[in-house]
């Protein structure tokens, strides 16, 4: 295929750099964006009288056609080509003759990949938000029947207080709602119209950029076309809206991981989404869960790789900027493939209620009640920490739990000690009068999922 620029020079590009300077085999995906962005800058041109209006209708139905064709599997995609914006222009010139050519006037590539790749990333985020929210109805599903499953809560990956497990898979909940948010913050950002800077300068024809952008569901066109052309902040904020997301799925995965192993055995994953051992017939393994713990660097990988080939490029367009959709687009990816088996793996997932209970038995994780006993009976705090702190060291000595310490030996420590202390270190009320706005009782947890089923819908 002959370059679109080859009059300028009397010799080819060498065939091994011509494929290494060639984009296509990333930027096909954009072909829909390149074409409808195409037939915007058409029916603008027709508008301002730039080219008449039969040409730009023929240019249009020409672009559909194209775009229909390659959908269907009817036209192949020329992988010789240099880029997808050369391929649809040589094609459309290809089915119309000279009118095709007259598409170019008042647009540049630079100009062109700009608007192209908002537009991929304003329809492929909407997806991911999508995956999302499936997720998000996976882990209510998951709290709605865990209200009252009592578990211990962790700090420091050591026992520390009860909680029930819908208050622990909430707290994803409510990272992924910020996830949503962080999204549709960056596509705000991001939905400004660059077509119509053109190479860096503008141009000398009369055109309407306001109608373009409005036309291709834009907020806005670019003030500044140099900026039009260069900026790629708002790849910088969505990979990293990516990769955030990607550190919640991984800290889940953890979790998972965890909780499935013989040494917790609070989950059992569904057989879908575990695999076995080549060697040893009696393991299950979570490896989807650690594939995507695993893809999670690689997600931190194309952030950081976006922002070293930006970090020294000089105005405007330069070269190296074709890196950054093989970035973002292999994020987009990865976090869209993980979404997408996450969910099912959740909503599937075995929640072992008897193993969450006992393990909550054990490690004093009552203590801080039992301290709260005594200074809701007048006693400071920190004095109070001190006698249970000396309490639990005296289970520990004597092999027993607070629960089964004799009311004499309680009273031994402090004259404050009753009989109701026993009530009142059992884990269902150390959950239940756990009354605070977000804690682990029943009405914040009810709240908490209101909350997300509404942020859903």
């Amino acid at each position: 295929m002959e370059k679109m620029w080859a009059g300028r020079f009397t010799k080819a590009l060498d065939k091994e750099a011509d494929d290494f300077n060639s984009s296509i085999h990333i930027d096909s995906v954009m072909y829909k964006q390149d074409i409808t962005g195409s037939m915007a800058h058409a029916a603008m041109l027709a508008k301002q009288g730039i080219i008449s209006k039969d040409e730009s209708e023929k240019i249009i139905e020409c672009l559909g056609e194209i775009m229909e064709d390659i959908s269907e599997g009817n036209l192949m995609v020329d992988m010789n080509a240099e880029d997808i914006h050369m391929f649809v222009e040589s094609e459309l010139t290809k089915r119309i003759g000279d009118t095709g050519k007259r598409l170019h006037t008042a647009r540049s590539r630079n100009d062109q990949v700009a608007v192209d790749v908002r537009m991929y990333l304003r329809d492929e985020t909407e997806e991911v938000i999508k995956l999302i929210k499936e997720l998000l109805s996976a882990i209510l599903s998951q709290a709605k029947e865990n209200i009252l499953t009592i578990m211990p809560g962790y700090t420091h990956l050591q026992r520390a207080q009860p909680i029930t497990f819908a208050h622990q898979i909430l707290t994803y909940a409510m990272m992924f709602t910020r996830d949503i948010t962080r999204l549709n913050d960056a596509i705000k950002r991001m939905n400004v119209c660059p077509l119509g800077s053109c190479a860096l300068a503008g141009t000398t024809y009369d055109t309407d950029r306001e109608f373009t952008a409005s036309k291709l569901g834009f907020d806005s066109y670019s003030l500044n076309s140099i900026d039009g052309v260069s900026d790629r902040d708002f790849m910088v904020e969505l990979l990293s809206a990516y990769a955030t997301i990607m550190m919640h799925l991984s800290r889940f995965s953890e979790e998972i991981i965890l909780y499935s192993s013989w040494e917790f055995k609070f989950i059992e994953l569904d057989d879908s989404y575990t695999t076995g051992s080549s060697i040893m017939p009696q393991k299950k393994n979570p490896d989807i869960a650690e594939l995507v713990r695993g893809k999670c660097g690689r997600v931190y990988g194309d952030l950081i790789g976006t922002l070293t080939m930006l970090k020294s490029l000089p105005l405007a367009y330069n070269k190296d900027m074709q890196e950054d959709k093989e970035s973002i687009f292999d994020a987009l990816e990865t976090v869209k493939k993980c979404l997408s088996v996450f969910s099912p793996m959740i909503a599937t997932m075995k929640v072992l209620k008897d193993n969450m209970y006992k393990a909550a038995q054990k490690g004093f994780i009552n203590a801080t009640d039992l301290a709260d006993y005594l200074v809701k009976k007048g006693m400071p705090f920190r004095s109070a920490y001190k006698i249970v702190g000396t309490l639990v060291g005296y289970c520990v000595e004597n092999n027993t739990v607070l629960d089964e310490i004799p009311l004499e030996k309680y009273q031994e420590f402090s004259e404050l000690f009753a009989e109701d202390l026993y009530h009142e270190i059992t884990l269902e009320t150390c959950v239940e009068k756990r009354i605070s706005q977000g804690g682990t009782g029943k009405k914040s947890i009810e709240k908490q999922i209101e909350y997300v089923t509404e942020f859903i819908k």
